[in-house]
Formats: structure tokens, C-alpha cells, sequence
């Protein structure tokens, strides 16, 4: 039985952290998983950002309330749901992917947890397991399961490369460049076609 395993960011809803920074006009908040391999070294580098700025959560949770899914990701994610289990594996925050979550038809979805002080400022984060999406994805293949998976940054190279199919999603050029033995795909249409052709295998 397949499970497909997919990243958030960038591949279902914007980046909300680059949405953040042009809402605020900060532009070192851009910086993602796409440019920070370390992924502590890149939230403790926002956090500071955030504390130097005086904004929290709350500030955040207003920026997300008015992100969109990308146009058709909600259509692809109905019709993969309807072939086969997907979860959503993300680095994100609990307290980031609920309205977006509702927006996706409630997918489920494991991601990590913000730690954060009565006045709203955002403290530190409590990732869910080292590793999360490697280690995820090879906990599901632990209990039966084969994998698919799908993302666009160093931080999903783990469970694309530990899965039976694995592919890159707009992802930069510099990854797909590095890791040239990945499909990488552009459309949703073409990612479902590259999935429904493994689940026919």
C-alpha cells in the first residue's frame, strides 16, 4: 500500500515566511529551506529577526490568514487522495497550518510546534523528530507502507531520495542542478501523471 508524502511550502501554498517579509517589508525574512540547508541555524536567524522587529505570532498568523493555496493545488490534492493515503509532511509550525489546512480540505498533515510567551513573541520551536521527513517516511515504511514523495528543498532530499519514487516540485535550479537524478516536474498535472504511473507499477 502507498503513502505520498508531500512538502507544504512551495509545492501547495507559497512560502509563508517570503510572504511575511513582504508584508513587513523585511526582506531577510525571505530566506528559506531553499537557500538554509540548517534548518536551526535558519529559525534561530528569523527568530532574531522577529524579536529585533517586535513581532510575534500574532503578526504572522495575520499574514497567513490572507494566503491562497496555489491555483489547482487543492484539485490535485482531492484527486491524489482519492487514488491513494497523502500526508503532508512539513517543516511548518501547528500554529501556521491551520487556516491553510482548511483551505486544502483538511488534509492531514505532521509538522512541528512553536514555543511561545504569553505577550505573542515567539520564543524558540520544538521540531516533532529529528529529521522530521526522513524519519517519518522511513517509520511509514516501517509499518508496511511504500513511499512516494515530493518537494522542493534541501530539507525534503531525505524523504525523496528514502522513498520508492521520489520528485523534485518547482524547485530551484540549483537542487535540481545537484541532484540531477531526480524527476523534477513544474505542473501538478504532470507530478499526479508521475504518480498514478508508480501506483499502476
Amino acid at each position: 500500500m502507498y503513502i505520498t508524502c508531500l512538502d507544504l511550502e512551495g509545492v501547495l501554498v507559497p512560502e509563508i515566511w517570503i510572504a511575511f517579509a513582504e508584508e513587513t517589508g523585511i526582506p531577510e525574512l525571505k530566506k528559506t529551506t531553499r537557500d538554509e540547508p540548517d534548518y536551526d541555524k535558519l529559525m534561530k536567524y528569523r527568530l532574531a529577526i522577529l524579536k529585533e522587529h517586535g513581532l510575534g505570532l500574532k503578526e504572522i498568523q495575520n499574514t497567513i490568514a490572507k494566503i491562497e493555496p496555489m491555483q489547482g493545488a487543492k484539485e490535485f490534492l482531492d484527486e491524489l487522495r482519492s487514488l491513494c493515503q497523502v500526508i503532508i509532511i512539513s517543516d511548518t509550525f501547528a500554529q501556521f497550518a491551520g487556516p491553510l489546512m482548511k483551505k486544502l480540505g483538511y488534509p492531514t498533515i505532521f509538522c512541528n510546534s512553536l514555543e511561545v510567551a504569553d505577550n505573542g513573541e515567539i520564543t524558540g520551536y520544538k521540531m516533532r523528530c529529528e529529521k522530521s521527513k526522513y524519519t517519518t517516511v522511513k517509520a511509514l515504511q516501517s509499518i508496511g507502507f511504500e513511499t512516494i514523495a515530493s518537494g522542493d528543498s534541501h530539507n525534503d532530499l531525505g524523504m525523496i531520495q528514502a522513498s520508492k519514487a521520489g520528485f523534485l516540485f518547482k524547485s530551484t535550479d540549483a537542487i535540481k542542478a545537484e541532484h540531477p537524478e531526480l524527476p523534477a516536474f513544474e505542473t501538478y498535472d504532470e507530478l499526479l501523471n508521475a504518480i498514478k504511473a508508480e501506483l499502476a507499477k
